[in-house]
């Protein structure tokens, strides 16, 4: 549409609405209301109170209350904050001496665990770890990336143990995104 269509077309709307609001307005206006809407209601009664008075006494003990509740942001959902003690609080003392050495993290390969396969002659088993775009077929009892031995193959995980330290971790088997045509546990032949 172009301009002046549109202004026309505005206009026609505007004269329409004036019209029909006049002829709402001219033949309601004469004494005839809308039921309900404009008419008093005739069955209205208000209450008998004998003597209405305020109960100040009851208003005083209202506002003299006070919330004793835990006082916690509903809009937070952690948790409370624990309770304050009760009782005077003792003095910590500072710690004097050499601090423990924190326990060492938690070991994780850096190469994850997706498979195995058993070779038909002799039974041993093979397992397939992946590190980036790299995979590592590994035998038990065999290292890789130079610092893991592969101690053990299960069904669902695998017994790794750090050389230079001497612990374990048990890794689980995961599913590699890109992988899905054979199955783990499949036999391999021998080479």
């Amino acid at each position: 549409m172009n301009r002046r269509t549109e202004l026309y077309l505005c206009a026609g709307l505007l004269v329409l609405l004036v019209g029909a609001a006049y002829y709402f307005f001219s033949n309601h206006a004469g004494g005839t209301v809308l039921p309900g809407v404009f008419a008093a209601d005739t069955k209205f009664k208000p209450l008998d109170v004998q003597e209405p008075s305020l109960r100040l006494d009851l208003l005083d003990k209202i506002r003299k209350l006070e919330y004793t509740g835990t006082h916690r942001n509903i809009f937070v959902a952690a948790p409370p904050p624990p309770p304050k003690p009760a009782g005077p609080v003792a003095p910590t003392i500072p710690f004097v001496g050499p601090r423990p050495l924190p326990p060492p993290p938690p070991l994780q390969p850096p190469a994850e665990f997706f498979g195995y396969a058993s070779q038909p002659r002799g039974g041993r088993r093979v397992g397939f770890f992946k590190n980036g775009d790299d995979i590592f077929v590994v035998a038990e009892g065999e290292t890789f990336l130079s610092n893991f031995r592969l101690d053990r193959i299960n069904n669902d995980s695998a017994d790794v143990e750090e050389i230079s330290s001497g612990r374990h971790v048990m890794v689980q088997m995961v599913q590699p995104p890109d992988a899905g045509q054979g199955q783990p546990g499949a036999e391999v032949p021998n080479p």
